[in-house]
């Protein structure tokens, strides 16, 4: 058995039931087994099952069942995991019937999203769609409690394991009300935080793309270029769902040409809803972008099937009408003497080798600086404010101190410019001829 830090990993059995639905069913299987690595899972067995449609009450066929019920046995596993979302009566049946814990895979992306959550808005978002996802398949942890006389209505007619599976749905929708009022709190911090942004005309480029493709080092690789703050740095690590909480750091590009960068949680097929549900305020920073960097890891085979998975959650977040580049990573594994491939609104780049960086920066740019114009104002000098917020968020080519005022001449956003339109400066005819 696998240890890491002294700690064990427990021995998994996958199951999963072939209905030809997905494209590439092993795929899906080898992705599972990372989800279980990911959790402390040494993956000892897979087990699966050629049908029409998942078994209503077993997910699996009679026979079958049995195989999995000898397999957990001869291998001597610690779980069974399943490959879809199981059913509260399918969970209770099959925990009966092989005599094991039983995970599927929903419960196994909650617990990596707890062991990850790291601030107190992800540990929030996370316990509220773990909750969500327990309560109605609380009979089956119950199973165990016994139960006698009562057939009436009242709590105090009841078995005691129906008393005390009650008190548990009472405790746990408390729980949840509880939470999403603290959700609530936060994501007005958050409210303020954006409109705040918002009011420096700082363009926001988010970061998206499936878990694992390279959106954190291309974080990481910016702010060692542009920033050159260690503290600034996020999680970077090669497995699924590394980073969790929104990150956003400001990439100074050093022409008056910033803009902030986000990297958020990563995308995956079958991403339960719950936590896309949950995650709605954090997720809010991809709504409001100005611009999106689809990640894709391009050394990946299935990274087809990952686009499409990464645009439909895009598609599910309101969020398919913003601009789009494309960055194609990790090409230093797949690709002889790494070439730099820009074509329209794609790149093929290595973030870890940092080629093509400088690159994708210069995209950024000519997307989210389209809506900037070059302009003149005369300000006064009892408007000082306004020539201090010019410095902060335009590019100022010249700056002059004359009789009248402050002639500033700047690159600035076109709501600036009108904005303060009542300073600009408007050419003077020549009438000397």
């Amino acid at each position: 058995m696998k240890q890491n830090n002294d700690v064990q990993w427990e021995k998994v059995l996958l199951v999963g039931v072939n209905t030809g639905t997905e494209e590439d069913f092993e795929a899906c299987m080898q992705e599972l087994e990372s989800l279980a690595e990911a959790c402390m899972m040494e993956t000892v067995g897979i087990v699966t099952q050629n049908m029409e449609a998942a078994h209503s009450s077993l997910y699996v066929g009679r026979g079958k069942l049995d195989e999995i019920r000898h397999s957990a046995v001869v291998l001597e596993v610690d779980v069974v995991v399943f490959y879809d979302s199981l059913t509260p009566s399918q969970l209770r049946n099959l925990q009966k019937e092989i005599g094991k814990p039983v995970l599927d895979r929903t419960s196994l992306i909650l617990d990596i999203f707890e062991r990850r959550a790291v601030s107190r808005e992800a540990r929030l978002q996370v316990e509220t769609a773990k909750l969500q996802y327990f309560l109605p398949r609380l009979t089956g942890m119950h199973e165990a409690l016994t139960r006698q006389g009562g057939t009436s209505g009242s709590m105090s007619s009841r078995g005691a394991g129906e008393k005390q599976l009650e008190l548990d749905r009472r405790r746990i929708s408390q729980r949840i009300s509880e939470l999403k009022r603290e959700l609530k709190e936060v994501a007005k911090d958050r409210e303020v935080q954006r409109k705040k942004r918002n009011a420096a005309r700082i363009p926001l480029v988010s970061l998206v793309g499936y878990t694992n493709a390279g959106k954190s080092t291309i974080m990481n690789a910016m702010v060692d270029t542009y920033v050159k703050e260690e503290h600034k740095k996020v999680l970077e690590q090669d497995m699924l769902f590394a980073t969790l909480d929104t990150s956003i750091r400001r990439i100074e590009t050093g022409n008056s040409k910033d803009f902030l960068l986000s990297d958020t949680v990563g995308f995956l097929h079958k991403l339960p809803h719950g936590l896309i549900k949950a995650f709605h305020s954090t997720l809010e920073e991809i709504k409001n972008a100005d611009l999106l960097l689809h990640v894709v890891d391009y050394s990946d085979e299935h990274y087809k099937e990952h686009s499409k998975v990464t645009l439909e959650t895009l598609k599910e977040l309101e969020a398919s009408h913003i601009p789009v580049i494309t960055v194609f990573n990790k090409a230093d594994k797949c690709m002889s003497g790494l070439p730099l491939i820009r074509q329209g609104s794609q790149i093929t780049m290595s973030a870890k080798q940092r080629v093509g960086l400088s690159e994708l920066v210069e995209m950024i740019i000519a997307a989210v600086h389209s809506d900037y114009v070059e302009a003149e104002f005369l300000i006064p000098y009892c408007e000082g404010g306004v020539v201090s917020y010019f410095m902060d968020n335009a590019e100022v080519k010249s700056r002059k101190y004359l009789e009248e005022g402050i002639a500033i001449a700047v690159r600035c956003h076109k709501a600036d410019r009108d904005k303060y339109s009542w300073f600009e400066k408007t050419p003077v005819p020549d009438n000397r001829s």
